[in-house]
């Protein structure tokens, strides 16, 4: 007895409609999505990190002309005699002139302070010989009187204060701290000018900055003096800053 019935393949539609394939088709779809998305950010992600390594290292200079504000003026001078007494006696007197004289260019008394004071002896065929000297200083924030003390100092001279060397006016800047922001922004201003030019002639742009290192802050001679009779003894300053920065190029 043979069987007659037949078994119908299954239909397309069938097969489309089934819970199982269209959960197959949502999950694969899913995966395809995802390797695409994951894929870009990967190739953006990596795109990034080589511009984040794209960078210029560049300098900026920052200068400013000042006036110091503290001048301080040490005097040296002494006397020698054959007794302690005579010598300090003449010492004494040079005290009372060189007091007279800042007096005159109307200096307060608290401006002129003593300083130090040292006596030596020295003894040759039998005589000895004293040796008094002393210091004085002038310490003052008026520049003006203080250059003026300058120009008339040998009426010291004239007095009979031999001065030694040694004696001489130092003038100092002591605001450094007040400029020292608007320099440093100045001085960073002027490397991003530098890296601009340097991003036109290389097709590229500037972004922001990836590191940046403040150089020492340098005061010296407004025209150039190299030290000893140069910085010290001008009141005209100049303040120097160089920075390091290195900014993103994009």
């Amino acid at each position: 007895m043979s069987d007659d019935s037949q078994v119908e393949p299954p239909s397309a539609t069938g097969f489309w409609h089934n819970p199982l394939t269209k959960t197959a088709l949502a999950a694969s779809g899913i995966l395809a999505v995802g390797l695409i998305v994951g894929g870009y950010l990967l190739g953006d992600g990596l795109t990034r990190a080589r511009e984040a390594d794209r960078s210029v290292t560049v300098r900026g200079l920052a200068e400013r002309d000042v006036m110091a504000d503290l001048a301080t003026w040490t005097i040296a001078y002494s006397s020698s005699a054959g007794d302690m007494a005579t010598a300090q006696a003449s010492v004494d007197r040079d005290t009372a002139a060189i007091q007279a004289f800042f007096k005159e260019l109307g200096f307060p008394d608290d401006a002129l302070q003593p300083t130090g004071v040292n006596v030596s002896s020295f003894t040759q065929d039998g005589l000895t010989s004293f040796t008094v000297r002393q210091r004085m200083t002038l310490r003052t924030t008026d520049i003006a009187r203080a250059q003026r003390a300058v120009r008339r100092q040998f009426d010291l001279v004239r007095r009979g204060v031999l001065l030694e060397e040694g004696s001489g006016m130092a003038y100092t800047f002591t605001k450094l701290n007040d400029i020292k922001p608007e320099m440093v922004a100045a001085a960073t201003k002027d490397a991003r000018s530098s890296a601009e030019q340097f991003a036109k002639d290389s097709a590229t742009g500037v972004g922001g900055i990836k590191q940046a290192t403040q150089g020492y802050f340098e005061i010296t001679g407004r025209d150039g003096d190299g030290g000893g009779w140069g910085v010290a003894d001008t009141p005209y300053k100049r303040v120097r800053v160089v920075t390091t920065v290195d900014f993103y190029l994009r």
